[in-house]
């Protein structure tokens, strides 16, 4: 695959930047379960995490194919781009949904790092990914809405400033259509913490800095409502697309990442007088995720190129997530296994990227889910949900 000089010099630029945060960084704030807010700070002074915004608001106006380059290369270096790689996606639902009067207002300040958007607030602990079924609803009350309900692994959520909200603007039982009724609004929570809005960390197996938020009475501006009132599920349904392809770009990251480890490993490390990559029982698994991997790339680079040229990338982008997430996963599990015991040690930090990539399997969306979306939409299968 030939790139274009300026992705190459991405490459480099991001690798770069990467390099001064190694392994023991990152295992410090995975000890910890502390926010990498070093990281995101150069990756905002870099330029990088406004990469998609246009340069008339201070961002680089690039597509989604180098913003997904970004995010391979900040993977495949060893780092961990699910700390602000949020900013990336939902930023699509305010540049092609937001007015002039929110774009000028917020645009800027993420761009330059003076405001973050990093939480996005749609799953719910009844509902997960069937969202049309959320219950977080919305009631205007003159120039404000009142938000109740509840949203759970919203991640970054104490590390933002911003959050994009989905919640139900009418009930369910009074639209024509099941995609009607919802709406996304810009809350801004650095007004909304202690006035409505409770933020309540979940520990889990990896250091995703996830959340589970409360909206009790709590009232923003109607201004913050993001295009038309009741149409906030298509609205999130093409920044979905846009987060599964950037997604994958960092599954394909992530298996480079473990390939070249796996690979380098193999050949050092001798046993009963060998390197124990000259065995094709150690070779083969390393070339097959090696391939699985390159199919993988070729098909999230496909899915970016059909979403830059303004079409409607759902087969792509949901196949993207679908391939890179298992040939992560597979490189992970086969990085551990080349390793050995090695592999458990913290100090090589294979175990700690080995559960980071667990989780793109399940999330944003499941296997299940793209695969009954291909059989339905794609092949013309039976709805089976």
């Amino acid at each position: 695959m030939t790139e274009s000089d300026d992705i190459a010099e991405i490459r480099r630029a991001v690798r770069s930047l990467c390099a001064e945060f190694p392994g023991e960084y990152w295992r410090a704030k995975d000890r910890e379960r502390a926010y990498p807010g070093e990281f995101v700070d150069a990756l905002t002074k870099a330029g990088f995490l406004a990469a998609l915004i246009p340069e008339e608001f201070g961002g680089s106006g690039l597509k989604l194919d180098a913003a997904a380059v970004i995010m391979e290369e900040i993977q495949s270096s060893g780092c961990n781009g699910a700390s602000a790689h949020a900013q990336m996606y939902i930023m699509n639902t305010l540049l092609r949904y937001g007015s002039a009067g929110q774009k000028a207002q917020y645009l800027p300040g993420i761009a330059d790092g003076s405001l973050r958007l990093q939480a996005f607030g749609v799953s719910e602990p009844t509902s997960g990914t069937d969202t049309l079924s959320l219950r977080t609803v919305a009631v205007r009350d003159g120039d404000h809405y009142v938000v109740n309900g509840q949203k759970i692994w919203t991640s970054r959520a104490e590390h933002s400033d911003l959050m994009l909200l989905l919640a139900r603007t009418t009930p369910r039982d009074e639209v024509k259509s099941k995609t009607e009724g919802l709406s996304i609004f810009l809350v801004d929570m650095r007004e909304a913490v202690g006035s409505g809005l409770t933020i309540k960390p979940i520990r889990t197996m990896m250091n995703h800095s996830t959340t589970e938020v409360f909206f009790d009475e709590l009232r923003i501006p109607a201004s913050s409502l993001i295009g038309e009132e009741g149409k906030g599920f298509r609205y999130i349904l093409s920044g979905m697309n846009a987060e599964r392809i950037l997604i994958a770009a960092e599954c394909v990251g992530d298996a480079k990442w473990f390939i070249e480890k796996a690979t380098d490993y193999a050949k050092d490390r001798s046993v009963f007088a060998r390197p124990i990559g000259q065995n094709q029982g150690v070779q083969f698994p390393i070339a097959r995720c090696y391939a699985q991997m390159r199919a993988a790339e070729l098909m999230v680079h496909h899915a970016a190129a059909v979403y830059d040229r303004g079409g409607n990338p759902g087969e792509e982008a949901n196949m993207a997530k679908l391939l890179a997430s298992e040939a992560s996963w597979a490189a992970a599990d086969m990085c551990v296994q080349t390793h050995g015991g090695f592999g458990f040690a913290e100090e090589y930090d294979v175990e700690r990227k080995f559960r980071e990539a667990r989780l793109y399997t399940v999330a944003p969306i499941s296997t299940n889910l793209i695969l009954s979306y291909l059989a339905e939409h794609v092949l013309g299968l039976p709805r089976s949900y």
